[in-house]
């Protein structure tokens, strides 16, 4: 065959082949992004599975997982199936947070990183600088402001001009009938998170009208005490005219929780106990954290468990096909990673077919939505403040149970 008609019939069957494969896919076509193919986008997560004091944030993953087979089994996204790595450990250790990062992104090629979910975030500079879009929980400056970070329910540790959520105060206040002569304790452990949590939780419930007498991030992060009586005895003698403060509120994980309420209680104190992460009923196995809890009001960022809402219920019928049709004992991690794969699904989908970081940052530019888990969404405006919203549950004997409904509050400014 002469060669000018080698190279015509060559090309003919590439043409064939070409054609084929957009059939096949559907019309979609390859991309250039990093982890983006003609039919799949891959996408890793990066959490604290494990961590020195015993808590861990593992079931982040599953809900992630959840939501990624519901997307799947629905067709994708604009034709791509989602390729879920899982999540990367992290130990809560800053090194293995930045390693983690690099991994995901150097040697798995990954498009976006969601779930993040740790007290540190020493892998933020390198996915922004990389362009990775990442979602997560908000807990961190690193999702206030950085082009490619952020917040499944938005920011959550504002930057001067931003605002803050008031769920907290404001639920606290109806728990005591208001806050108008009220004094609250916040205490938090020696670490980034910490540190952020006291300054805006201290302007916050200042805001809202109560003294804040004691407000301190003091309590070693790597190291879980074993007495607890030097923060008692401080956080006890507080409150106006050194009686205890009506309100202790703890922004730390629930083995430190565990710990202080216990000593609190052994202390002989009777007011309001409070902290953002002790709901889950796995924690209700063991006796001693059973008691330990009992009475704590806990603050959530979405709705309870005990609600009746159309997305409360799709969200439980995807964690149980998740975890093998078994019905599981539901907790808040499970929600971080749910709603963080849900925020990238709902921006990569309005994306649309020629899927970039540009067109992904260009979607997100202007992106809302409404009835979430988390409540109502948008952007940019949660590269500044939270979408306000949030509910407060209590356990009672052995129980959770809703104290505070689910409500959105107005934000205050952050300065």
């Amino acid at each position: 065959m002469p060669r000018p008609l080698r190279a015509a019939v060559a090309t003919l069957a590439l043409l064939l082949v070409t054609a084929c494969n957009s059939a096949s896919t559907g019309g979609s076509t390859a991309s250039s992004a990093r982890g983006v193919t003609a039919d799949t986008i891959k996408v890793g997560g990066i959490v604290s599975m494990t961590t020195a004091s015993g808590y861990s944030k593992k079931d982040t993953d599953l809900g992630a997982r959840a939501r990624y087979d519901r997307a799947n089994a629905e067709g994708g996204v604009n034709g791509r199936r989602i390729e879920y790595l899982g999540a990367e450990d992290d130990g809560q250790d800053p090194a293995r947070n930045l390693a983690a990062a690099r991994k995901l992104v150097q040697r798995d090629q990954v498009f976006a990183v969601a779930p993040m979910s740790s007290v540190t975030f020493a892998g933020a500079d390198f996915l922004d600088a990389q362009k990775v879009p990442t979602v997560g929980w908000g807990t961190l400056p690193s999702f206030c402001g950085p082009p490619h970070a952020y917040g499944f329910n938005g920011c959550l540790v504002p930057t001067p001009g931003g605002t803050l959520n008031q769920t907290w105060p404001e639920s606290l206040a109806a728990v005591l009938g208001g806050a108008r002569g009220r004094s609250v304790a916040l205490i938090a452990g020696d670490n980034d998170a910490g540190k952020f949590g006291i300054r805006t939780f201290t302007q916050g419930f200042r805001a809202a009208g109560f003294q804040v007498p004691y407000a301190k991030a003091v309590v070693p992060a790597t190291s879980m005490p074993s007495d607890w009586s030097a923060y008692t005895k401080e956080i006890l003698r507080s409150g106006p005219g050194g009686r205890a403060p009506d309100a202790v509120v703890s922004v730390m994980q629930t083995p430190y929780n565990i710990g202080l309420f216990t000593a609190l209680k052994r202390s002989g104190y009777r007011g309001v106990i409070s902290d953002p992460t002790d709901y889950d009923p796995g924690l209700l196995a063991k006796d001693a954290t059973k008691q330990a809890l009992d009475g704590v009001y806990v603050l959530l960022q979405f709705q309870p468990f005990e609600s009746d809402s159309p997305a409360m219920r799709q969200f439980k019928e995807d964690v149980k096909k998740a975890a093998g049709g078994r019905e599981i004992p539901l907790n808040m991690h499970m929600v971080t990673g749910y709603m963080s794969a849900d925020l990238f699904l709902s921006i990569a989908s309005k994306a649309g077919k020629d899927l970039t970081v540009a067109s992904f940052q260009k979607a997100a530019d202007g992106f809302s939505d409404t009835g979430t888990l988390v409540g109502d969404r948008a952007l940019p405006m949660g590269k500044k403040e939270s979408f306000g919203c949030g509910a407060l549950v209590r356990l009672k004997n052995g129980a959770y149970e809703v104290a505070v409904p689910f409500r959105c509050y107005p934000p205050i400014p952050f300065g």
